[in-house]
């Protein structure tokens, strides 16, 4: 799981109070000083992170923070409103999945090109995002590990079995049959 971070900027007593409380955190957190400082810390772990200061001009560009306006505020209502926000975060992420040229959103298991979408089952789903985590082939046998959880009694045919009905499906909906491509060790994203 990528780590969150809670980018703390203005807020010095705040840091100070999580800090600390750290080992109680599901999120990792740091502190800035300068508006420089903050842009670059923010733009290198861009995606899994917050800002929470009590500024309310001056960080327009930023849309991840949380600004912090009524005190005395409650620590346990800070972590509240630090982990509800997370929690948006990895929600929105989870629904703008690019593979090649479909769209997967977790959140609703669907797969979707050109305004045409299907349902995918939650297998069909891990198959597809584990071969899109590589830019090699991947065989039967780490399919079985990776997405089964390998069991010494799957059947040799049940990786095949789903490909191929993911495979029927895709071309049956958006008639293409581009996206998994069989090699001579096992698939791959075509």
């Amino acid at each position: 799981m990528t780590e969150q971070n809670l980018i703390i900027f203005n807020l010095p007593v705040i840091f100070d109070v999580l800090n600390e409380i750290q080992d109680n955190l599901n999120f990792k957190i740091s502190k800035v000083n300068s508006q420089n400082e903050l842009k670059k810390k923010y733009d290198n772990l861009l995606n899994n992170s917050i800002i929470l200061t009590d500024l309310k001009n001056g960080l327009n560009e930023i849309n991840n923070k949380i600004v912090l306006t009524d005190f005395p505020i409650k620590i346990k209502n800070i972590t509240e409103i630090v982990n509800v926000k997370f929690l948006k975060l990895k929600y929105n992420k989870q629904s703008e999945i690019i593979v090649k040229n479909y769209e997967i959103n977790l959140n609703s298991r669907e797969i979707s090109m050109q305004n045409k979408k299907i349902k995918l089952t939650e297998k069909e789903i891990e198959i597809i995002l584990f071969l899109n985590s590589s830019n090699t082939e991947r065989t039967v046998e780490e399919l079985k590990k990776n997405v089964w959880n390998y069991k010494a009694e799957l059947d040799t045919h049940t990786v095949e079995t789903h490909v191929y009905r993911l495979r029927k499906k895709i071309k049956e909906n958006f008639g293409i049959n581009k996206l998994i491509e069989s090699t001579k060790k096992g698939y791959k994203i075509a």
